[in-house]
């Protein structure tokens, strides 16, 4: 019996350290695909926060290529060229041969003689020589949209050659998610309320986007301290606005016009671009590298984000806007699946 005992505890002794072994063996497995799953996890998590930095924060210090934007925006843009005039000047009222076709916004027919007149007064027509001499133009245009907010992009968007910026977004107290750096702004009229001094550099060029002819008279009447009009606008311009007249230059209507027909596609250039559009279009004629910042409405179901990094405007007030965001969201997708431009935060 004793014989037989013994043996029954050798029994349960060898039963205990084989199941003991077992666990043993079944836990180092538990623990070693753990950490397998944790490492594919890390390295999948990795791999898109690389994905997506490198998708929106392309480096600014990456190598420029002269013409590189051209070469890319020929494919998009049917009989693309990139010798129009950037701005208007007073040598092109003096010739037939220059003419335009369209009225404003898209061309100048009708508007010859107040332009001679505006022009006139601030005798500055081109681009500054020390942009023109830039051997390769790296541009970011800067949009008004909430994705900016808390972006801390500041120090990014200054590094460019040439910052463009839209209508009254401002630039003071929010440095740090737009930069301070200012080449041109883009504005009409009724997006003038913003401070001149303030949101701008003393070298900024205020580039004027005339939709009526009197836009390019609200212009006229500011740098000539004449009585002011205040019928026909949608939204009262400043009345006092101080400027100096060698920091402005009108756009080309040239570069609405290809917005309208090359970049949206829209049937008698209806709706009208926004701004921001018509920047981008801008900056695939002047620059050679451009990228995009702060693009994108919220989604049409989404009533109570704001759409602007400043204010708390919604979707609501574009509803009478007359410009087809929907439409503009499909082209500067496909300019970004093309790579024709690259973006600075998500859209």
């Amino acid at each position: 019996m004793a014989a037989l005992c013994f043996n029954n505890e050798i029994c349960h002794r060898g039963y205990y350290s084989q199941t003991t072994k077992m666990k043993g063996k079944q836990g180092w497995k538990a623990i070693a695909f753990f950490f397998v799953v944790m490492f594919c996890f890390g390295m999948c998590w990795f791999l898109h926060m690389e994905y997506y930095m490198q998708r929106s924060y392309p480096s600014v210090h990456k190598i420029c290529i002269p013409g590189d934007a051209a070469s890319k925006a020929e494919i998009l843009i049917s009989n693309y060229s990139r010798d129009h005039p950037v701005f208007l000047q007073l040598s092109d009222y003096f010739w037939v041969k220059n003419q335009s076709i369209y009225r404003l916004p898209y061309g100048t027919n009708g508007s010859e003689e107040l332009l001679m007149k505006f022009l006139a007064l601030t005798n500055r027509y081109h681009v500054p020589e020390e942009i023109k001499r830039l051997p390769c133009r790296r541009c970011v245009v800067v949009g008004n949209g909430h994705h900016l907010k808390n972006s801390s992009l500041g120090e990014t968007i200054n590094k460019y050659d040439v910052v463009i910026r839209l209508n009254n977004a401002p630039v003071h107290k929010y440095e740090k998610d737009v930069g301070s750096k200012t080449t041109m702004r883009l504005f009409y009229p009724e997006s003038a309320d913003f401070d001149p001094q303030l949101d701008n550099n003393p070298d900024t060029l205020l580039v004027l986007v005339p939709f009526k002819q009197l836009d390019i008279q609200w212009m006229k009447i500011i740098l000539n301290n004449e009585k002011r009009v205040r019928k026909g606008f949608w939204k009262m311009p400043p009345i006092i606005w101080e400027v100096e007249p060698e920091n402005i230059r009108i756009l080309n209507p040239y570069y609405m016009a290809v917005t309208a027909t090359q970049i949206l596609k829209s049937k008698k250039m209806t709706p009208k671009p926004t701004t921001g559009m018509l920047a981008i279009t801008f900056a695939l004629h002047f620059c050679d590298t451009v990228h995009i910042a702060g693009f994108g409405y919220p989604a049409l179901t989404n009533k109570k984000q704001p759409i602007h990094y400043y204010e708390k405007v919604t979707l609501k007030s574009m509803a009478v806007s007359g410009h087809n965001i929907t439409l503009e969201a499909q082209a500067i997708k496909s300019l970004l699946q093309q790579r024709i431009i690259s973006n600075l935060t998500y859209f």
